[in-house]
């Protein structure tokens, strides 16, 4: 027996980890469902942010990569958004399977993904306008909007992998 103590050791998906993130964040909202789809195609549309994103979440209307670079934590992403309302932000963040989180001075953006069983895919969304100067997002529509784009993600999964 050793005298050194054994720590329990927490183990997080990424949806945990998506969940753990926006506690600290007063006012965010993580939306979570079930998607009947691998990880891999759900995650290939929601991440192709040029592509298949902006049907996914509406409001944005478009979305540009502007650079792309390897970390230690992942792919370190900076985009460039246009509402469907013309407002402009420059998101940066971490991008990498299963996780994306990146924010701009008014907007942040978090999603993940991970195995369910019976080769489903959990995903959580969260996000919302930012709070200048603060760890805060305004909480008005957030869950609403979380549960639009799940719907629009279900739809387009379907569409995708031919089971509607």
């Amino acid at each position: 027996m050793s005298d050194t103590p054994q720590w329990p050791v927490a183990r997080l998906d990424e949806v945990g980890r998506l969940r753990a993130l926006a506690a600290g964040v007063r006012g965010a909202a993580v939306t979570e469902r079930i998607v009947a789809a691998p990880v891999a195609d759900v995650w290939a549309l929601l991440s192709d942010f040029e592509g298949s994103f902006g049907l996914i979440e509406p409001d944005m209307r478009r979305v540009r990569v502007l650079s792309r670079s390897s970390g230690p934590d992942g792919e370190h992403v900076e985009l460039l958004a246009r509402s469907r309302f013309g407002f402009r932000a420059r998101l940066v963040g971490v991008h990498r399977p299963g996780w994306f989180w990146a924010q701009s001075r008014f907007l942040l953006i978090g999603m993940a993904a991970a195995e369910a069983a019976d080769g489903r895919t959990r995903v959580a969304l969260t996000g919302g306008i930012r709070v200048p100067g603060q760890a805060a997002l305004v909480p008005f529509g957030v869950r609403r909007a979380a549960r639009g784009a799940l719907d629009r993600l279900d739809r387009r999964i379907g569409d995708t992998l031919g089971t509607r």
